[in-house]
């Protein structure tokens, strides 16, 4: 038996066991399972590999995809480039991160985003190791960026500085904090939402629920508006595919 997993430090929002299971299930897949593995902090990898002499591959989510990198054995060049890994392959013991986030955003944000309105400028919600791959599509699809955070470092924006006028010179917003995510539905990033326009285009990374608070107000100011499941299926695929890869 194959056994594959997902690790993070709480695991209550995720649909990838879901997605894996009724992936083997549909492709007549009976050698393998996925499971859920919490991890109170990333220190506790070794020993779930231990532990779980059977797995073969793993994927990352928050807060771990940049904390995961100094434990592994090697790092692909595209998730090095990055700076965050969310898969891990695992072959006779060695330990190897990749970034399908990167693969999967990509492929969904051409889609959603028209090339006619690429000249714009994105607005990225958050610092982690998601926003990592979501900054390094959005350069090579060569989209101007400004990063909002609450601890602004150079060249990035703070919360409170992002006025109504400023936020009509980014069309493309894109959330990429777990704000919203389930179960706290209640909250959403602090932007002027009575600001947006149809002209906006907002991309929630966020997946569950369906429609976070950001992608409910931005509908109702007409926006274009996309959650992460595309997302999610895309990195998922890339995943297997390297996993699966001699």
């Amino acid at each position: 038996m194959q056994r594959y997993g997902l690790i993070g430090k709480k695991l209550g929002h995720s649909f990838s066991k879901r997605y894996f299971t009724e992936k083997f299930t549909r492709e007549g897949i009976t050698d393998a399972a996925y499971e859920l593995y919490e991890l109170p902090t990333i220190a506790g990898l070794p020993g779930l590999l231990q532990r779980e002499p059977e797995l073969v591959g793993l994927n990352v989510t928050v807060p771990y995809k940049e904390e995961v990198m100094p434990l592994l054995d090697e790092l692909d060049e595209a998730a090095a480039r990055i700076g965050a890994v969310n898969t891990i392959k695992i072959t006779a013991g060695k330990t190897i991160g990749y970034n399908t986030d990167y693969i999967g955003f990509r492929a969904s944000l051409e889609r959603f985003y028209p090339a006619a309105t690429q000249k714009g400028r994105a607005l990225v919600l958050g610092t982690g190791g998601a926003a990592k791959a979501v900054c390094a599509a959005l350069e090579d699809l060569h989209i101007n960026y400004t990063i909002l955070s609450r601890s602004p470092k150079p060249g990035q924006l703070m919360y409170q500085a992002l006025t109504p006028e400023l936020l009509q010179q980014y069309p493309l917003i894109i959330n990429t904090t777990p704000l919203g995510m389930y179960p706290d539905t209640e909250s959403c990033p602090d932007l002027p939402y009575e600001a947006l326009t149809p002209q906006h285009y907002l991309y929630d990374l966020v997946y569950n629920p369906e429609e976070t608070l950001f992608l409910k107000k931005g509908k109702e100011a007409g926006a274009q508006t996309i959650n992460g499941l595309q997302m999610l299926h895309g990195q998922a695929e890339a995943a297997w595919l390297i996993w699966q890869s001699r």
